[in-house]
């Protein structure tokens, strides 16, 4: 497989409907070499690298990462492996759980808004918004009626971003129940894991089917050109960084940045 047909492969096109049951979480789309891989996301962390300080002196673009997945689908390893090479000055991570009161007292997108990284900058979204179709939806938090109109809301927000700079990458990562259980096993089996262990996670996977659906739909209504979402097979932890990694770099690339040039001569400046 081609790095270069990743994103095409991966991409939700817009008013696509999305069947979750017909996506292989363990696929790796052509690539059976992990070696290969680690190699080729080293290579792309590089060029990330460089292409976060392109976006930081040109600051005319903003970056943001949306994650989401089911428990254990590996949000916190992605943004550990995926975003290792970039400076930590330029890049916010932002971990949303369920909301404060200060947050419950406002709209469900004003902390989202509130978060959005400053141009030039990398924002990362563990995840979001889309908690408010998600979750909301399966405990049936809000009516039916309320959180069906967020679709739209959300399309119109994250158009807004589009139409001021801002490259808006959503990743849904994607993997099997099975998986889950052995990664949920793990966390039990070590130590030094326990702490990532809540026993609420067994009440959410309970409620698997559910989810399914609920991501199903956020997924067709909310891929759209300017805010895609990408599914990425999960199952392979190293096929998702090399995947997501990639996609990075081809859209940071695609803004075709330039450095700012000098308002002075630097010829004519002498250091003494």
């Amino acid at each position: 497989m081609d790095l270069k047909k990743l994103s095409s492969k991966l991409l939700i096109k817009p008013g696509k409907k999305v069947n979750l049951a017909k996506i292989k979480p363990g696929d790796t789309l052509g690539f059976k070499d992990k070696e290969q891989a680690v190699k080729l996301l080293e290579k792309n962390q590089k060029r990330m690298a460089e292409l976060q300080y392109l976006l930081y002196a040109q600051n005319k673009y903003g970056l943001l990462i949306v994650l989401q997945g089911m428990d254990a689908c590996g949000k916190d390893g992605t943004v550990r492996q995926v975003m290792r090479g970039v400076n930590p000055q330029g890049c916010k991570i932002v971990s949303y759980k369920a909301p404060n009161s200060v947050e419950l007292d406002h709209d469900y997108l004003w902390r989202i808004h509130h978060n959005v990284p400053p141009k030039g900058d990398i924002g990362i979204f563990n995840r979001s918004h889309y908690e408010d179709v998600l979750i909301v939806r399966v405990h049936n938090l809000v009516p039916k009626e309320v959180w069906s109109e967020r679709y739209g809301q959300i399309n119109d927000f994250e158009k807004m971003l589009a139409g001021n700079n801002y490259v808006v990458l959503k990743f849904f990562l994607h993997i099997s129940k099975q998986e889950q259980k052995e990664r949920l096993e793990a966390r039990l089996q070590d130590p030094t894991k326990n702490w990532k262990m809540n026993p609420g996670d067994l009440k959410e996977r309970a409620k698997w089917n559910d989810y399914q659906k609920a991501y199903e739909a956020a997924l067709s209504n909310c891929s759209t050109k300017q805010a895609p979402w990408f599914v990425i097979p999960a199952d392979k932890k190293w096929f998702r960084n090399l995947a997501i990694s990639q996609i990075i770099v081809e859209s940071l690339e695609g803004l075709n940045m330039k450095f700012p040039k000098p308002d002075f001569d630097p010829k004519k400046i002498v250091v003494k």
